[in-house]
């Protein structure tokens, strides 16, 4: 399983919404494979599965159809607790609206992943301060959300991702609430950190600029993969 951290496989998965009669299609016959260390992103208009297909990946939704392996574990068999412990030590995850806790430091919202995963003050102070340090925000550590500003409350929301040390990220729409200039500010961070930790990052993003700046696009349309195109080199 070591050689495996990090991949990701989704084979012939079909998935509907709803119960009984009224059923949904969503997803239709996705197959697709992503290596470690990859920086993929996901795109396709609003409705096109791209969101769902996340959320698969995240074992937050189970296929009805086929299988979903990541880090060389068959997620789509697992129960909620043993998806919850799989997500907490192999994924991060970024959000377009940050997800950061109002009432607590950017130290102390990159600090709990760590309070959950049972470590100890004095180590989990360590790792939270140095990778606010490595996204740049060494000055900002005692500062809430509401004293930053979208880009730096992104870079917590990173930092956060990253402070457990995942094999993967899953990005959603991460640079969407975002100036241009910070957008690509983001992305450059997150290309960083790809390159740097050997991180593979997957990101759903409807911006072309974003995706250019990709090492793969698969593009999704009416919920099937339509085209997967490589960044030349």
């Amino acid at each position: 399983m070591a050689n495996a951290i990090g991949e990701l496989t989704v084979t012939e998965v079909n998935h509907s919404y709803g119960t009984g009669k009224i059923k949904v299609p969503v997803l239709f016959d996705i197959n697709l494979h992503v290596n470690k260390g990859e920086f993929v992103a996901l795109c396709g208009s609003s409705g096109s599965g791209k969101s769902t297909l996340l959320n698969l990946l995240a074992g937050l939704t189970k296929p009805e159809e086929g299988s979903v392996t990541v880090s060389g574990e068959e997620i789509s068999s697992y129960t909620e607790n043993q998806l919850c412990l799989f997500r907490r030590k192999s994924m991060g995850f970024i959000f377009q609206s940050y997800n950061l806790l109002p009432n607590l430091t950017a130290l102390e919202n990159v600090e709990l992943p760590l309070i959950f995963a049972g470590e100890s003050v004095k180590k989990r102070r360590a790792k939270a301060t140095q990778i606010l340090e490595r996204v740049g925000l060494e000055g900002r550590i005692d500062h809430r959300p509401n004293e930053l500003s979208g880009g730096q409350q992104q870079r917590v929301s990173i930092a956060r991702a990253l402070v457990n040390s995942p094999g993967i990220i899953l990005a959603d729409e991460p640079t969407g609430n975002l100036d241009s200039k910070t957008e690509q500010e983001i992305m450059n961070l997150m290309k960083q950190m790809n390159k740097e930790n050997g991180t593979t990052f997957i990101i759903v993003t409807h911006e072309q600029e974003v995706a250019e700046q990709s090492d793969r696009v698969i593009y999704l349309q009416d919920g099937r993969v339509v085209q997967k195109r490589t960044r030349p080199a």
